[in-house]
């Protein structure tokens, strides 16, 4: 597989809005334990530590589980907050309300492209997507294939990587933006939206694409894509002021992922179990679930490929900014930053032995 790209023109207005209405959600993040500054420490001094996560099939799922952080990190309070989509978690990174965030490499390009400039940094490759997100069409929309979408009502999470990797599918078969007309729904609106035929194809990632896979046909996977010279994978973010005030739990974190990645690899059936307790379906359907996606040993995670080791990032700097000029090209950005900026974002130090593997 080739190096990962990644998972509206934004206006300075459009970034000023969302920032506004990022208070609101910063608001409702901190409201257990108070005003919480980004870096860790509450208004009373208190140690706490605010995780985004999205309900997808991975080691993100083993470790709050399991509560691998909290055993890592018992003079922390761990606050998990779960989001629809990598747009709302650059919403939360925005008004400070995170301090670390499971997010997919499109949004993650967008974030560090200018209007929004969020000061993080990529420090864990979670996953690759592989069949895990996959484009679909309702069989009573007669479609089968891509060039048959023109003229059809698609939805998808706008700046999540599978809005991403269907621009690419849309472009690898010749057809604009314009051709068809694209939905912002998030993943559980869109089941519904299907279900009532609302729409007539979707790109999404599981759990929901697997209920849609039961009345749809399968157009194209992200594996696929990938193929095509525009893969996605789901990245670990963390604030660039946690990272400054405390690097000793950006390593603890990191090596409680790098345990939830391992036991999928070395442990499916406690994965399984793990994931499906979260997900709240049955340990067979999880593990499914988990077959689709593509997932790193230590060796493969700080290799030159993927996030590279201490003081030579590695491919998913390149492959971010490639994903930002496709990004411009396609106006969701207004421009692509400079290569130094995606290179500067991928925090390497202590790998590969900071993974504790």
């Amino acid at each position: 597989m080739s190096p990962i790209i990644s998972r509206s023109r934004h206006t300075r207005r459009a970034a000023l809005l969302a920032a506004t209405l990022a208070v609101g959600v910063g608001l409702s993040a901190c409201a257990s334990t108070g005003a919480t500054t980004s870096g860790g420490t509450a208004a009373d001094g208190s140690k706490v530590l605010r995780i985004a996560y999205q309900k997808f099939p991975s080691g993100d799922l083993v470790v709050k589980n399991q509560k691998l952080l909290e055993k890592a990190l018992p003079g922390w309070t761990i606050e998990w907050k779960a989001f629809d989509s990598g747009a709302s978690i650059n919403t939360a990174f925005i008004a400070k309300a995170v301090d670390i965030g499971a997010i997919g490499s499109s949004p993650v390009a967008r974030g560090l492209s200018a209007p929004l400039n969020i000061p993080y940094s990529v420090v864990y490759v979670l996953d690759v997507a592989g069949e895990n997100e996959a484009l679909v069409a309702r069989k009573d929309s007669g479609v089968t294939t891509l060039e048959g979408l023109k003229g059809k009502r698609i939805a998808t999470p706008f700046a999540s990587t599978s809005h991403y990797s269907l621009l690419a599918a849309l472009d690898h078969v010749g057809l604009k933006e314009s051709d068809v007309t694209l939905v912002d729904l998030q993943p559980q609106d869109i089941l519904a939206a299907w279900q009532r035929g609302d729409i007539d194809a979707t790109y999404v990632w599981l759990p929901v694409l697997d209920k849609l896979r039961e009345s749809g046909t399968q157009l194209v996977s992200s594996a696929e894509v990938a193929e095509w010279g525009k893969p996605t994978l789901d990245l670990g973010v963390v604030s660039n002021d946690l990272i400054a005030k405390h690097p000793e739990v950006v390593e603890a974190w990191r090596k409680a992922e790098a345990a939830g990645t391992a036991t999928i690899l070395n442990d499916p059936t406690a994965a399984a179990a793990a994931v499906a307790a979260e997900l709240e379906t049955t340990p067979e359907d999880a593990a499914s679930q988990l077959k689709q996606g593509v997932f790193l040993t230590p060796e493969e995670l700080t290799s030159a490929t993927w996030l590279g080791s201490d003081g030579a990032p590695g491919g998913v700097a390149a492959s971010l900014h490639d994903a930002a000029g496709f990004l411009a090209q396609q106006k969701k950005v207004p421009t692509a930053p400079a290569a130094d900026v995606f290179t500067k974002a991928v925090y390497t130090k202590g790998l590969p032995g900071a993974l504790g593997q």
